[in-house]
């Protein structure tokens, strides 16, 4: 099991220890450069999640045309019926 999730999520205290090893090993200059990247990565995993969601959702509406057409060339393919 993941030990962050089995203890919870770090609270006050705990960040500021974490944001002080952070600043121990990489050093001042380093962690604006990080956090950019970190930025810029997130930026672009948003862009590609909309993306995918933008094709799912053309895809179903694609394929939803299709059905009404199928049913369409279904309905004035038979022949009406005498009463």
């Amino acid at each position: 099991m993941n030990p962050i999730l089995a203890f919870g999520l770090p609270q006050g205290p705990e960040w500021v220890v974490i944001f002080v090893v952070v600043l121990l090993l990489f050093g001042a200059k380093k962690i604006p450069e990080l956090a950019r990247g970190l930025g810029k990565s997130m930026g672009e995993f948003k862009k590609a999640r909309d993306e995918f969601e933008r094709e799912i959702k053309h895809s179903e509406a694609e394929a939803q045309n299709e059905d009404e057409e199928v049913k369409i060339k279904e309905v004035a393919g038979k022949e009406p019926r005498e009463i």
